[in-house]
């Protein structure tokens, strides 16, 4: 069983970064890894993926070219680096986890299993 933590939320000013974690219990080798968030009164919606060796990764439309998803499987952590904020990324951002054995990963929040606590992240000036 995997056990996710995030960290690296807070509050920043529009057109700010931000660096959130995904701090693995166990080997990530075996996982897809996705980024999800939720704003208030909204469903939550899949915001990035990544396969388990790193070589693919997938984006919603309302962050390609701002966010970036990464890996380490050494340090079985998963990175979403955030750029260029706005307002409207404002949510808690959770990370999940989805045995996996495929070369590509999924966006559908129903299809990961193992999801972590989720971390506040605040975009305001």
């Amino acid at each position: 069983q995997l056990q996710l933590v995030e960290s690296g939320g807070g509050l920043v000013q529009p057109g700010g970064s931000l660096r959130l974690s995904c701090a693995a219990s166990g080997s990530t080798l075996n996982y897809a890894i996705g980024w999800f968030r939720q704003a208030p009164g909204k469903e939550r919606e899949a915001v990035s993926c990544i396969d388990r060796g790193g070589g693919y990764t997938n984006y919603a439309d309302s962050v390609k070219g701002r966010f970036t998803i990464s890996r380490d499987n050494a340090k079985n952590t998963v990175y979403l680096q955030m750029n260029s904020l706005k307002p409207e990324d404002t949510a808690v951002y959770y990370c999940a986890g989805r045995r996996s054995f495929r070369t590509w990963c999924v966006m559908d929040v129903n299809s990961y299993e193992y999801w972590g606590q989720g971390t506040q992240v605040t975009v305001s000036s």
